[in-house]
Formats: structure tokens, C-alpha cells, sequence
């Protein structure tokens, strides 16, 4: 895989799987799809993640992070979902609900990692919609790592053992 190029994966560190840095086209490329609505954008962003998604780690399903549903209702989609969706696609797995976003939180993307805010108790995990077997988690940054943690702690909850995540730009 080359290092730098936008749309390969970069190698899994050691459960993550990204485009590569946020910064250049990767940072364009999510704020247009987030903020541009070029939702067509998730279709070759997800094909190129699920490139990057090693064999071995048997995926079972795509869970994408969600949003608090007056966010979702404001921006009129989930960027993780249209990606977790693309991902799914080219996995040949279902995308499932498999978490909620319980607790409306300030909006992560526009603040520095460290004024980012505890995520802690911000999602619950939706246990009839989660199959059993590894599951891959979706969103388009990963930047301080509290959202995905925070998702961590609700799919362990849960029951879900063997978690791996896909990001566009870290």
C-alpha cells in the first residue's frame, strides 16, 4: 500500500484501519463529505476503508458511530452511517444500529482534542441488533479518541468482545 495516497488504507494500528492523516485531501475529503453534503463521497471513502479491513479480522458486522438524533435531524444524514454502509457493502456484512447516542454532547469536530469532551456514558449499544462475532466500528475522525472509546465501553457492555475501527483520517 503506498503511504501517502488518499484513497488506500494505511495498515492497521493495531485495530484501526485509516486513509491516513488529518490534514491535505483527507481533511477536504471529510469536510466535504460532512459539511458539503457530497454524500457520494462515502461510496468511494468506504470502498477504499474496507480495502484497508485485514481478512483475518472476520467482521461479522459495520456498527457506525451515531449521531444525537436533533444533530442527525439538523444535518439530514450520519457521515458514519454512509460510510459504515459502503464498508458493509464491499465486506459482504451486514451495517447494523448496533449503538445509540444517548446523551447530546457539543459538536466534537469543532473543537481541539484537548478542549474535546468526555463521551463517557454517551452511547448505549443495542444488543438485538449486534450478531455475535467481530464487529467493525466506523466514523470519519478519529482525533482524541473519546467517541470511539466511549463506543468501546458501550459494545463491552454489550457483549462485544473482538472490536476493530475504521476512520477515514486520524
Amino acid at each position: 500500500m503506498e503511504a501517502h495516497s488518499p484513497l488506500r488504507a494505511q495498515p492497521p494500528v493495531p485495530h484501526l484501519v485509516t486513509l491516513g492523516a488529518y490534514r491535505g485531501v483527507n481533511r477536504r475529503v471529510v469536510r466535504t463529505l460532512k459539511f458539503g453534503e457530497a454524500r457520494d463521497l462515502a461510496a468511494v471513502l468506504g470502498e477504499a476503508l474496507a480495502g484497508g479491513v485485514p481478512a483475518h479480522w472476520n467482521v461479522q458486522a459495520v456498527v457506525p458511530v451515531p449521531l444525537h438524533p436533533a444533530r442527525q435531524r439538523q444535518r439530514g444524514f450520519n457521515q458514519a452511517e454512509l460510510l459504515g454502509r459502503a464498508v458493509a457493502a464491499q465486506l459482504g456484512v451486514p451495517c447494523v444500529p448496533g449503538l445509540q447516542r444517548i446523551r447530546h454532547t457539543a459538536q466534537q469536530a469543532r473543537r481541539h482534542a484537548a478542549q474535546r469532551e468526555d463521551l463517557r456514558g454517551a452511547f448505549r449499544a443495542c444488543p438485538d441488533a449486534l450478531p455475535g462475532g467481530p464487529i467493525l466500528l466506523i466514523d470519519d475522525v478519529f482525533t482524541s479518541g473519546n467517541t470511539m472509546l466511549a463506543c468501546q465501553d458501550a459494545l463491552n457492555r454489550a457483549g462485544v468482545t473482538d472490536l476493530y475501527a475504521a476512520v477515514i483520517a486520524r
